[in-house]
């Protein structure tokens, strides 16, 4: 078959469309007549300077720190303590609930197996690597807070402040709290059961001999010793 010839094709009119209605214009809102500016009184003016200078004949009181310590509030957010048990066995197991309770990642905890041989908690496991960096601790309490055996908390001690980074991390051996007398440094055998559950009941928390709390070993506001890298090393 012969092939069609392709039509031509047709021509675009020439007229051009017709153009858009133009928009409406935008609806104005009236402007707001201005606010009249605020007018004291005489007794709104007495009552401020009255204050004023009632605080200005008022005698100063400057705390002579650091020559003078002052105690802190009870619960007062100082550096971390890991606390033990009775019998000088450590209370961290090495969970590191509180690793990841931390906000600011300040908390680095390694975890390590308790042996027959080596035990240094009651249980399968006990913190053999504990780190807490203040350079980042906020000291919001929520690592004491996730603790499930108490073993963190927090004394009264706030003087932190050193010239060097490093120190600032602080380790297990200088957040360790002190032997107390009637323990026994780890690692040593369970003295208070034969299972770990023994170690969480109200019998057994009570002190072998009689001596001081484990929260006295801080006082309120009164470093263990000068210098924030020495804390805890004292019981060697």
């Amino acid at each position: 078959m012969a092939d069609r010839p392709n039509p031509r094709p047709t021509a675009r009119p020439a007229t051009r469309p017709a153009t858009r209605p133009a928009r409406p214009p935008a609806r104005t809102t009236p402007a707001k007549p201005p606010e009249p500016e605020p007018t004291g009184s005489i007794l709104g003016f007495a009552k401020g300077f009255g204050l004023t200078f009632a605080t200005m004949f008022k005698k100063v009181y400057t705390q002579q720190y650091p020559f003078d310590v002052y105690p802190t509030a009870p619960r007062y957010h100082g550096r971390h303590v890991l606390n033990r048990h009775p019998d000088g066995l450590e209370k961290c197991v090495g969970c590191e609930l509180c690793a990841w309770a931390c906000p600011a990642d300040a908390i680095y905890v390694e975890g390590g197996d308790n042996t027959e041989a080596e035990r240094y908690s009651p249980g399968e496991r006990y913190g053999k690597v504990y780190q807490i960096n203040y350079l980042r601790c906020i000291f919001c309490g929520l690592c004491v807070e996730a603790c499930p055996t108490r073993s963190l908390t927090m004394s009264n001690e706030y003087e932190l402040a050193l010239d060097d980074r490093q120190q600032l991390i602080y380790t297990k051996e200088q957040l360790m709290a002190p032997l107390l007398p009637g323990m026994e440094a780890p690692p040593h055998p369970m003295r208070l059961g034969d299972d770990e559950k023994d170690y969480y009941v109200a019998k057994t928390q009570e002190p072998q001999t009689l001596g001081a709390p484990q929260s006295a070993a801080n006082a309120a506001g009164k470093p263990i010793t000068g210098h924030a890298i020495e804390v805890g090393r004292h019981h060697a």
